[in-house]
């Protein structure tokens, strides 16, 4: 595999406190941070792409947010009260 060389600037500070862990390979931790990033904004886009041809409206998520809630409530309060949480309510 080709590698493409890169060359960032930072604070002196940061490079200061890099020195103090020569046995990291900072390279690495920059490439794998940059992957991420890249894998990230790339399934962000995805789903941009999704959304927007969506007819789902924030009235419409307000909605099902709402019987989520209600549902999880109702679902944890069975449950405390089984296990004896919520004696006398």
């Amino acid at each position: 595999m080709c590698m493409a060389n890169l060359t960032l600037s930072m604070p002196d500070e940061i490079s200061e406190k890099m020195k103090q862990f020569p046995e990291i390979k900072w390279s690495e931790v920059a490439r794998k941070a940059m992957t991420e990033r890249i894998l990230n904004q790339e399934e962000f886009e995805r789903i941009e792409k999704i959304a927007s041809k969506s007819k789902f409206t924030e009235e419409d998520a307000k909605f099902f947010a709402d019987k989520v809630d209600k549902a999880a409530s109702k679902r944890f309060m069975e449950l405390a009260k089984k296990k004896g949480y919520l004696k006398g309510i």
